[in-house]
């Protein structure tokens, strides 16, 4: 049966058995050599130092982007590569634009992207 009465609890410590992942445990057992301390001692300023971390008692909020309805429906669907084609394509467009402005000269190299 376990003792739910906190004032047991801080008279010393609690013993308990958890199941850690290989790679961890010998992490956290070769910081105790490494530093000539306990493991236990290890292991509870690792579980310390995990519980007060700022970042996870943040609350994160979700994005919510717009849902956009056209009148008709898409001829296709795009992929990520046809997309990062189209803004591709755009940022060329700009870009030419741009120099056409200023009245410079811009070489184009044509290759085939699959």
């Amino acid at each position: 049966m376990f003792d739910r009465k906190l004032e047991s609890w801080e008279a010393g410590g609690l013993k308990a058995t958890l199941d850690l992942p290989g790679d961890l445990l010998k992490e956290m057992k070769l910081r105790a050599v490494h530093e000539g301390r306990k493991f236990k001692d290890v292991a509870a300023e690792v579980f310390r130092l995990g519980l007060n971390r700022q970042e996870d008692r943040t609350i994160r909020h979700r994005v919510k982007l717009p849902i956009i309805k056209c009148r008709h429906p898409a001829a296709r669907d795009l992929t990520a590569d046809d997309v990062a084609g189209v803004l591709l394509k755009q940022e060329v467009d700009w870009s030419h634009e741009a120099s056409r402005r200023k009245g410079l000269k811009i070489l184009v190299l044509k290759s085939k992207v699959p």
